[in-house]
């Protein structure tokens, strides 16, 4: 901390009392000054680092193979404009048709805050493998444009209207398309079907952003107090509402569930302390409670993030593709096959 020399004129002694308040007083101020002078550093560091993520993952996406394409031009907290980008995985199987395919969106996860579309590359060059076009997402997140989580729903809503909307030149069938995320992705999945409002208004509100299914992996469906349970604590309820940008209630999947829902299948980990296990229950049981079809996968002893490329040896990340195989051609997503083969990333395409 540095040396903090007050001004002459508040160099009075009234008394040992009123001084100290005042030096109290001026210590705090300046401290406040200097706290403040360090965060937009701070920030900007964070946005760096965030981009300098971002870019490292749109090259390494195009060398995957990826086509990428502007799905939406909006802006960032300055106002400053902001392109984002899909990128699409065509179908790779010898067997596929001149019919139009079931396409699968991903999401990823990162609190809201971060992560990047890479996240999704080996579930994509899988369904891709199977048929589907498969598409990884990017959308705004705080730590690169400064916006709350409402922004992201709004994101996301645009990129399923954008896959439906141009449906036919993609070759996809516009009754067949899967939303899927992980952790924040999740929530942003389940948003498209479950949330009302928070669309671009200059979009064509005609075509709907609703998927015809839904993959979550430790989905964050859960936002606010559910009656039976304990209630959030005050201060996280509103830390929540501060990250959401709204009430939290109003993007929170669990507290619009109704009637009507499409085919959704849940996986998560039962020792996910970031997402507790209790809230996919209660999303699932909520799901059939009104009549619509869910799966929950729970996996004992897994942590949040356990079905990552990449995490341990692969084999969540394996185990939960080959699930979500099954339940997309139980579902008509994809063709049913003899053998499905997933890949760990060190396996030769």
């Amino acid at each position: 901390m540095p040396t903090i020399r007050f001004p002459a004129e508040i160099q009075f002694r009234p008394s040992r009392t009123v001084s100290k308040c005042v030096r109290s007083i001026v210590y705090s101020v300046v401290v406040a000054g200097l706290a403040m002078t360090t965060m937009p550093s701070s920030f900007a560091q964070q946005k760096s680092r965030s981009q300098s993520q971002m870019d490292k993952a749109d090259q390494q996406l195009r060398d995957e193979g990826a086509i990428v394409e502007i799905y939406k031009s909006t802006v960032n907290d300055q106002g400053e404009p902001v392109a984002l980008r899909a990128y699409r995985f065509d179908p790779t199987n010898e067997d596929s048709s001149k019919q139009p395919a079931a396409a699968i969106v991903f999401f990823f996860g990162g609190g809201w805050n971060a992560g990047t579309p890479m996240q999704f590359a080996g579930h994509c060059k899988h369904f891709a493998s199977r048929g589907m076009v498969a598409i990884t997402i990017e959308y705004r997140v705080a730590s690169r444009h400064g916006v709350k989580a409402k922004e992201c729903v709004s994101d996301a809503k645009s990129a399923i209207r954008w896959v439906r909307t141009n449906a036919k030149r993609l070759g996809i069938d516009p009754d067949r398309i899967v939303a899927a995320g992980g952790s924040a992705g999740g929530h942003l999945a389940a948003c498209t079907e479950m949330i009302a409002g928070f669309d671009e208004p200059t979009e064509d509100q005609t075509v709907s952003s609703r998927p015809n299914a839904l993959a979550l992996f430790n989905p964050a469906a859960v936002l606010a107090s559910v009656e039976g349970r304990t209630p959030f604590p005050k201060d996280k309820q509103q830390g929540l509402n501060d990250r959401m940008g709204v009430d939290a209630i109003d993007v929170s999947p669990y507290h619009h569930i109704g009637q009507h829902h499409p085919p959704t299948i849940i996986f998560h980990g039962k020792a996910d302390t970031t997402v507790p296990y209790w809230t996919a229950e209660a999303f699932a049981s909520k799901l059939v409670n009104q009549g619509n079809e869910c799966q929950l996968d729970g996996f004992p002893d897994a942590g949040h993030g356990f079905f990552n490329r990449g995490r341990g040896d692969d084999k969540a990340y394996l185990e939960t593709l080959l699930l979500l195989d099954a339940f997309l051609v139980q579902h008509g997503f994809c063709a049913k096959q003899e053998s499905v083969k997933a890949k760990s990333p060190g396996d030769p395409d």
